[in-house]
């Protein structure tokens, strides 16, 4: 007999599904449930900058976002040459980058919101500001030590990470209420939690 595996529903998918989209609905006054706006993708970024020359900090940063994000990232070219950062349009490896969807989306923001955001040094959340016109939301991490997937080794060589959640049907309070649902720890009125 050939033994079938289990494929088991992310936590936050099936909370989605289940509860979130209706009460969105509700909260946001929808008549419809495919106006409901829903997390479409969600991209880690790193720019490796003036440090493209250098091959350890490359395969550094190449194995931490691997670690942190559970998949191979794919570097990134130059759109337009800088003269300060020696840095030629077409240039390979100026940045690493991580598209993640379906599952292991969901896997990603459950750890950032439950274990790794409240991981940072003297935390109040995170701004309320950082959303674009059409409702996806950018979180820049500072250094990336706050990822318990990574050894004490692994975080010497410190760097920072650039997190975009692209949003479907959200302008910015529709996608700001879904994050909450999702557990997005926003910072409070005035800064203080």
């Amino acid at each position: 007999m050939a033994k079938t595996a289990t494929i088991t529903t992310p936590r936050l998918k099936a909370l989605y599904k289940e509860t979130f989209v209706k009460e969105l609905q509700a909260e946001l006054g929808l008549s419809n449930v495919n106006e409901v706006p829903k997390l479409e993708k969600i991209i880690v970024s790193v720019g490796i900058g003036k440090n493209k020359d250098d091959k350890r900090h490359y395969e550094v940063v190449r194995n931490t976002v691997t670690k942190i994000t559970g998949q191979s990232p794919v570097d990134r070219m130059a759109k337009k040459s800088i003269a300060g950062f020696k840095i030629r349009a077409g240039m390979n490896r100026v940045g690493l980058s991580v598209t993640l969807r379906e599952a292991r989306m969901y896997e990603f923001l459950d750890r950032l919101v439950n274990v790794s955001l409240p991981r940072v040094r003297d935390f109040h959340g995170v701004s309320k500001k950082a959303f674009d016109k059409s409702g996806n939301y950018n979180l820049g991490v500072v250094e990336q030590s706050i990822f318990p997937e990574l050894t004490f080794e692994e975080t010497q060589l410190v760097h920072g990470l650039q997190i975009t959640f692209v949003i479907k049907n959200g302008g910015q309070e529709a996608s700001k209420a879904l994050l909450i649902k999702f557990g997005m720890p926003f910072e409070k009125e005035g800064g203080v939690r």
